[in-house]
C-alpha cells in the first residue's frame, strides 16, 4: 500500500472511487443506476432545473444517457429501496440506512424541537394535528392538508406555511418520511408507513453510526482528509470523525498517506487511502458535472484535487457573474478543464450554452470531447439543436467543434427573456431550508 501519492495519482484515485475509471455502459438500466448510487452512497437533491434536475445529473455523468423515468421509479416508487433524509443536506440514501441517521434526528430534535418558546414548542397543537392527519389519511402533500392555521399564515422560509413547517420538522426528527413526490412536491407519511420495519426499529448508536458513515465516505472518496469525510455527511463533530478514522486505520481499512500539494499551515495534511482504492495509471473520462456531484460538492476538496475554484453564481446579480448563472464543471481525462453554463430552452427544443470557459492545462482534444458531451446532453434531454453564446474563452472553440450549432448573443434580448424564467436555487418543494 502506498504511503504517498502524487497530485495526479490522488485525482485518479478519487475519480476511480466515484466510478469514472470505467467506460459507460452501452445501455443504462436499473442495475447500472443502482451500482452508480452504491458507489456514491448518497445522491444530493436540489430544486434548480435550468438544464436538468440536479439529482439526475450525477447518473448522467457516470452512465451516460438514461431514462430519467427509470430513476424516478427507483427513487419514488412505493416501498422504494431509497428514501430522502438530511444526509449530505437533503439527499437520497438507502432506506435500510435510516437507522444510521438516528443520532442526527436526535440532534435536530434537540436543536429545534426542545427550545422553550421556539417554533415547534409554540405550535405543538398544530404538530399533533398534522401527525394525526397522516395517521388517519396516509401519505399526503402539504396542499392536501387543510387547517385554519394555514389561512394567511406564512413562515420566513420561502413562504412555507405552518403545515409545511410542521411536516419538515417531523421529517428532520425522523417521525415522518418522504413517501415520494408528485412532480417535485413531496408526499409526507409517518415513518412507519415508509421505512422498512427492520431499519426503523434498529437505531444505530452514535459512535457506531459515525464510524460507518466515515467508512463509506472514505470509500467514496478513495483518498481523503478528515474534512473531506466529515463534509460527505456534514458531520459537525470533528472529534468523532477523527476517532472513527483512527479506529478504521487500526482495523486496516484505511492507510495514512501524504498527498503532493495537500498542506495545512505549511505542513503536509493528514490523509487516508481506503484499502479498496485503486490507483489507475490512466483515467479517460469525459463528463459534465453538477455543482452537487460528490466530486466537487466540497469546494475545498475540489481546489485541492483539481486546482479548481468553484462557486455557484445563482445568487450573484447577473452583471456581477463571472462564469454564468449555473456553470457546470467539465471533466476531461483526469482533470476538470473547464465549465459550461447550460440552459434547456424547451419551447424551442434547444440546448443553450450560455457561457463556456477553459481552465488551465486543458488537453488539445478538450473542445472535441466536450462537444460530444454536449451532443449527448442535448439528446438525453430530447433537445433538437444546440446554440452557443459568445461569452467565455471556450465558446469559439466549441463552435468550431460543433459546426451544426447556431450562435446567440449572451446579452441579447432573447437571452434576457430566457433568463427571466430562471428558478430560485431552492424552493418550498425541495424542503432544503430548516436545517441549513
Amino acid at each position: 500500500m502506498k504511503s504517498s501519492l502524487s497530485a495526479t495519482e490522488a485525482r485518479r484515485v478519487s475519480l476511480a472511487a466515484q466510478g469514472f475509471d470505467r467506460a459507460r455502459p452501452a445501455a443504462a438500466g436499473t442495475r447500472q443506476l443502482n451500482l452508480a448510487l452504491a458507489r456514491m452512497s448518497t445522491l444530493q437533491i436540489d430544486s434548480v432545473n435550468v438544464f436538468a434536475r440536479s439529482h439526475y445529473m450525477p447518473l448522467f455523468s457516470r452512465v451516460g444517457s438514461y431514462d430519467t423515468a427509470a430513476l424516478d421509479r427507483l427513487l419514488f416508487a412505493r416501498r422504494s429501496p431509497y428514501v430522502e433524509y438530511w444526509a449530505h443536506v437533503a439527499a437520497f440514501v438507502p432506506a435500510a440506512d435510516w437507522g444510521l441517521f438516528h443520532f442526527r434526528m436526535q440532534d435536530l430534535r434537540a436543536k429545534y424541537g426542545s427550545k422553550p418558546g421556539g417554533w415547534f414548542d409554540t405550535h405543538r397543537d398544530l404538530v399533533d394535528w398534522v401527525r394525526a392527519e397522516l395517521a388517519d389519511r396516509g401519505p399526503l402533500r402539504p396542499a392536501q392538508i387543510e387547517h385554519d392555521a394555514k389561512k394567511g399564515a406564512r413562515g420566513p422560509w420561502w413562504d412555507w406555511d405552518v403545515v409545511k413547517h410542521a411536516l419538515e420538522y417531523l421529517w428532520l426528527f425522523g417521525e415522518v418520511a418522504i413517501a415520494g413526490r408528485r412532480g417535485f412536491e413531496r408526499r409526507y407519511a409517518l415513518a412507519e408507513d415508509v421505512i422498512p420495519r427492520e431499519a426503523l426499529e434498529a437505531p444505530v448508536p452514535r459512535d457506531e453510526a459515525v464510524r460507518e458513515l466515515v467508512r463509506r465516505a472514505a470509500r467514496a472518496c478513495g483518498v481523503s482528509t478528515a474534512a473531506d469525510v466529515a463534509d460527505y455527511w456534514r458531520i459537525a463533530d470533528r472529534k468523532a470523525v477523527t476517532a472513527a478514522l483512527h479506529e478504521l486505520t487500526d482495523a486496516g481499512e484505511l492507510h495514512p498517506v501524504t498527498v503532493e500539494g495537500w498542506t495545512t499551515a505549511g505542513r503536509p495534511s493528514r490523509a487516508w487511502l481506503h484499502r479498496d482504492a485503486t490507483v489507475p495509471r490512466r483515467i479517460d473520462a469525459a463528463a459534465i458535472l453538477t455543482p452537487f456531484d460528490p466530486v466537487v460538492w466540497f469546494r475545498d476538496r475540489a481546489e485541492r484535487l483539481f486546482d479548481f475554484e468553484y462557486r455557484i453564481e445563482i445568487y450573484t446579480p447577473a452583471p456581477q457573474r463571472r462564469y454564468g448563472y449555473y456553470s457546470l464543471p467539465v471533466l476531461i481525462g483526469d482533470d476538470i478543464v473547464g465549465r459550461v453554463d447550460l440552459k434547456a430552452d424547451r419551447p424551442a427544443s434547444r440546448l443553450l450554452v450560455q457561457s463556456a470557459w477553459w481552465e488551465h492545462g486543458r488537453p488539445a482534444e478538450a473542445a472535441a470531447r466536450l462537444a460530444d458531451e454536449l451532443r449527448l446532453a442535448a439528446a438525453w434531454q430530447e433537445l433538437e439543436t444546440i446554440s452557443i453564446s459568445h461569452w467565455g474563452d471556450a465558446t469559439d472553440d466549441l463552435a468550431r467543434a460543433l459546426p451544426e450549432a447556431t450562435r446567440h448573443e449572451s446579452g441579447s434580448r432573447e437571452a434576457v427573456a430566457l433568463a427571466a424564467d430562471e428558478p430560485d436555487g431552492l424552493d418550498a418543494a425541495g424542503g432544503d431550508g430548516l436545517a441549513s
